[in-house]
């Protein structure tokens, strides 16, 4: 899947807003606000649950990077979640 799908299927879901759990939430940091190097997502089943998480580290942006946008899809579907969050812009590290 190219990058620019991926992004817009994951904005697709962003809009939609809270529908309830499972709940996907996306993060990204780096040094500056100009380059994500990494992306974190966290799972979280259900209102008060334990919250899972893994992370993708890239050299470049991740927010431009193919393989970590296409994962990033494949988790929103396999995980089946009714609401996806994406923190706006860049968290420093």
């Amino acid at each position: 899947m190219n990058v620019d799908k991926a992004k817009k299927r994951i904005a697709k879901q962003v809009k939609k807003g809270f529908k309830g759990y499972p709940q996907i939430s996306i993060q990204y940091f780096g040094q500056n606000a100009d380059c994500a190097s990494e992306v974190a997502v966290q799972f979280t089943l259900d209102d008060g649950g334990e919250v899972q998480e893994e992370r993708f580290a890239s050299k470049t942006d991740a927010r431009e990077n193919e393989v970590i946008q296409s994962a990033l899809v494949k988790i929103i579907e396999r995980a089946n979640a009714n609401t996806v969050i994406e923190v706006e812009g860049v968290t420093p590290l």
